[in-house]
């Protein structure tokens, strides 16, 4: 399977609720858990990835720190809205280490994917690294 949620690959961040210079959207398009988005505060966050074309999505998997109930949403037109719910997921909180959970989709197609984060366990989260399987 083929990694498709990286900037190498054409992917992009075209929405975030929230940007620090120091840790922007786009680091979670690198592939690297070393580097990181970084929230402000307050709750939902989101973030908006856009593929290069239609993509056929079969495992999601995310790569973050404090998150605690994330929702993943699609679309499959050429504008960055109309989204259909994917997936929610429930995390477990974790000490000192990021939590990797994997999410088996339906294997539907999407243009973007977007990431709601509805509620964490601090009032600021990172998403270091998102994997989409095509």
């Amino acid at each position: 399977m083929i990694n498709t949620a990286l900037s190498s690959f054409g992917a992009q961040v075209v929405l975030a609720t929230s940007s620090d210079e120091n840790h922007p959207p786009e680091n979670i398009l690198d592939g690297k858990t070393e580097t990181f988005w970084l929230s402000t505060g307050m709750f939902p966050q989101e973030f908006i990835i856009r593929f290069p074309d239609n993509m056929k999505v079969s495992l999601i998997s995310v790569h973050s720190f404090n998150v605690k109930h994330l929702r993943i949403e699609k679309n499959t037109l050429e504008e960055a809205d109309k989204f259909q719910v994917m997936a929610e997921k429930e995390f477990e909180q974790t000490e000192n280490s990021l939590q990797t959970n994997d999410i088996s989709v339906d294997g539907s197609h999407a243009t973007h994917l977007r990431f709601l984060i509805i509620s964490g366990y601090d009032h600021f989260v990172s998403v270091h690294k998102v994997s989409v399987e095509a």
